[in-house]
């Protein structure tokens, strides 16, 4: 068997001398056999300098490891919520779950506890969902993220035009045309918001790709691209009321989105190219979005349609590059300002955010805003399913396809 090393202090002298070289000659690694004969540093140090060192810890696995080197470090390390404050230093938006469940199949016979053991039994909880938490934080691999596009802030010709077709990765399905149009505008400063959903309550996105569209059926080939991209990350309030006189149409959700909707996170601007090419915005840090929505801000026109004189920005394809962090995690926001309980699932095999099946169909049980979208956005579906002839014809060429690995 492996015996465990660790790095400890002597306990003599208290205060030791360094040596020329700047090597502390009572520092030194001894076998745990011999861990008896001395102290090891978070007694000799003090918490307050313990802490300090044991917070420098970067990766999630050297803070478990510390926390299995004796019952003591481990008792340290869960009493101060290390593993917690390791998160928030990776992510600060995690300062606002104020709860966090362990949940799974396993049915825990009824024990009497005493209060003491109750409080550390919810001390050990948080520590092994947030070093798990940021474990998973660390376990990066890229995915697309986008579950559904939830709505545009115009349309100008729906359903041929509509956002559900920034989904598609060419601009062209079934020999027609794919791609979002806003609606003309005189100004060429009226800016363009497109929203969707994420596949998870908790992701961490990394960037954000868009392809602008090239109008190849019009006299010069034109590109209607924006100026800018700025990206919001955010999540519904925890309760909201339908209104009766609610319409099926793109306003109504677009109050929803005003109305019901928080925004956590918002991304510097981005310069877009005038260019037909899946175009790359990595953020400057990777965020973490709790709540799994996410907002495409399109500002400022540069392509002007020359049958009507108006500046229109067209979008073929939307890629949301990063992590879900499901099914191992979920999120239930209870406060309006942004408070959440943080649920992790040990099984990992029945997590209620949806996510995308190997078809790219949405599996598991539906979230409140997919529910809502469904209802507000049912009409559209029997329009696209019955007009999908309408578009512009072109060849069957090959697309520039790219794929999230």
């Amino acid at each position: 068997m492996n015996k465990l090393i660790s790095v400890v202090p002597l306990v003599s002298p208290p205060h030791p001398p360094s040596s020329s070289d700047g090597f502390c000659p009572s520092i030194r690694i001894f076998n745990s056999e011999l861990m008896e004969e001395f102290c090891d540093f978070i007694q000799w140090l003090g918490a307050d300098m313990s802490i300090k060192i044991l917070a420098s810890l970067e990766n999630p696995t050297d803070l478990v490891r510390a926390s299995a080197v004796s019952s003591s470090w481990r008792r340290f390390i869960v009493m101060n919520g290390l593993s917690k404050q390791l998160c928030m230093r990776m992510f600060p938006e995690v300062s606002s779950v104020a709860h966090v469940i362990e949940v799974n199949d396993r049915i825990e016979p009824l024990q009497t506890r005493h209060e003491t053991s109750i409080e550390w039994s919810s001390l050990e909880r948080e520590h092994r969902v947030y070093a798990f938490l940021a474990k998973g934080f660390t376990s990066f691999m890229k995915k697309d993220c986008i579950l559904e596009a939830i709505v545009a802030s115009s349309t100008d010709n729906y359903p041929q035009e509509s956002i559900h077709h920034t989904l598609e990765p060419g601009d062209r399905v079934d020999q027609r045309a794919s791609y979002w149009s806003s609606e003309g505008e005189v100004d060429p400063a009226v800016p363009e918001t497109l929203v969707y959903k994420l596949v998870a309550n908790l992701c961490v996105i990394t960037e954000i790709h868009i392809h602008p569209f090239q109008a190849y059926f019009q006299f010069g080939f034109p590109i209607y691209s924006a100026k800018a991209v700025r990206f919001r990350l955010g999540h519904l309030k925890p309760t909201y009321e339908i209104e009766e006189d609610m319409k099926d149409e793109s306003t109504a959700a677009l109050r929803f989105i005003r109305d019901n909707v928080v925004w956590t996170y918002t991304s510097p601007s981005f310069p877009m190219a005038q260019e037909s090419r899946l175009q790359k915005f990595e953020l400057p840090e990777p965020a973490l979005c709790i709540g799994g929505i996410l907002q495409i801000e399109l500002l400022g026109r540069v392509q002007k349609q020359e049958m009507d004189e108006k500046y229109y920005i067209c979008v073929s394809h939307v890629q949301v590059v990063g992590r879900p962090l499901s099914p191992a995690f979920d999120v239930d926001i209870i406060d309006p300002s942004g408070k959440c309980t943080l649920k992790h699932y040990a099984d990992a095999d029945s997590c209620c955010s949806p996510t995308k099946t190997c078809e790219g169909e949405p599996s598991g049980s539906p979230s409140r805003f997919r529910s809502f979208t469904a209802s507000i956005r049912g009409w559209e579906q029997l329009i696209i399913n019955t007009l999908l002839g309408g578009g512009v014809m072109v060849g069957n060429d090959d697309s520039d396809d790219e794929v999230i690995a």
